[in-house]
């Protein structure tokens, strides 16, 4: 069974459906105890960092997510939700983030095309990982962001994305994932993630 995150901030609709589709056991989690039972855990993400995580913490999610994580469950964060697994956040101010991967939520570089990255871009693929199994390199997904996750580690970037220079679009360690982009709007690619994300296995 996959637990959902409902804090209020995320789009629950379109990835609900797509995980249905694909054959998935899911439940809506609006309450921390409704986690109970998963196998593994879906935190979606729309807006602003500092709002957000804010919101996800007023619902009292993040000890239970933490807890789940040590407790070897996998977890995706997907667009925001992946910018949450990081430190802190500069969106708006200075957030806290999670703090299940090292690192930093910034700005994009001044220099870029156009913020925000909204549109189809490719994946770059830089470190093998379950999550992307048959998934090509230079696959087109469906992005829509202002900020970007700087990773501390380079070796948690799965995949990178080029807008202005070179981003993480996919991270990892362990049991804990991340994308930037949406797969419920990325087609055969997204679903081909989140099929993956449905057999990687828990630690």
């Amino acid at each position: 069974m996959i637990a959902i995150i409902d804090y209020g901030a995320g789009n629950l609709r379109s990835v609900t459906n797509t995980l249905k589709y694909l054959g998935a056991d899911v439940t809506i989690a609006s309450r921390p105890d409704q986690m109970e039972g998963a196998d593994r855990i879906v935190l979606p993400g729309v807006g602003a960092f500092g709002a957000g995580i804010d919101s996800l913490r007023e619902a009292g999610f993040e000890e239970p997510i933490k807890q789940a994580v040590a407790d070897g469950k996998p977890l995706i964060g997907i667009c925001l939700g992946m910018q949450y697994l990081f430190d802190e956040s500069e969106e708006m101010g200075k957030h806290k983030g999670l703090g299940l991967l090292p690192g930093r939520v910034v700005r994009f570089p001044a220099d870029v095309p156009k913020v925000p990255h909204i549109g189809w871009n490719q994946l770059h693929i830089e470190s093998a990982s379950p999550l992307l199994a048959g998934i090509d390199d230079g696959a087109y997904a469906y992005f829509v962001h202002s900020f970007i996750a700087a990773p501390a580690d380079s070796a948690d970037i799965l995949a990178s994305t080029d807008y202005g220079g070179s981003f993480a679009s996919v991270v990892g360690r362990g049991n804990v994932f991340g994308i930037q982009c949406h797969p419920e709007k990325s087609q055969a690619v997204g679903q081909r993630i989140l099929r993956n994300f449905m057999g990687v296995r828990s630690f």
